[in-house]
């Protein structure tokens, strides 16, 4: 949450001219109601299903995806991940979230608290491991969002030029 990633996805599409999926839109769109209700009404689990549903009706594309945080929490996304494309974690320290979800006015369900600042944290310590599972770490704290994009397809071209070379091979 604040890593930016519908943003700089956002941005990322609009960029390379590709399409924009977010999974957390489709949720909305499937269920007519924003995930903060989603959350409310069904619970946790049942958002987690509805994930795990959308992104096993995706085709593989040349479409750009953004998807919320807690969705690597399931060992199965990961497959369907692999199967969609490269994944990428855009890694912002605790700091940097901290300030941008200060000033962001989206709701996130999981941060409905007083402490927010504290669950946030605790969050991020609790699936680093996972974020790190993802083909390609970038580094968005030196970044605002509209310059993480250049980011990304920086690090992607990198990754496709190393993945060509006869030494990776």
């Amino acid at each position: 949450m604040g890593a930016g990633k519908s943003s700089i996805g956002r941005a990322l599409a609009e960029l390379t001219e590709r399409t924009f999926v977010d999974t957390d839109l489709v949720l909305q769109q499937r269920l007519g109601r924003p995930i903060s209700q989603i959350f409310q009404i069904y619970g946790e689990q049942a958002f987690r299903d509805h994930e795990t549903s959308v992104i096993r009706s995706l085709e593989p594309s040349s479409s750009v995806l953004s998807t919320g945080g807690g969705i690597i929490l399931r060992e199965e996304n990961w497959s369907e991940f692999r199967r969609l494309g490269l994944t990428i974690f855009l890694d912002a320290s605790i700091e940097t979230l901290i300030q941008r979800l200060t000033v962001s006015k989206k709701k996130r369900p999981l941060l409905q608290v007083e402490d927010w600042e504290a669950r946030t944290q605790a969050i991020l310590e609790s699936r680093l491991e996972l974020y790190r599972k993802a083909d390609l770490t970038v580094h968005v704290d030196d970044v605002d969002l509209s310059n993480g994009a250049e980011r990304v397809l920086a690090a992607i071209r990198q990754y496709e030029c190393d993945a060509d070379s006869p030494s990776e091979r």
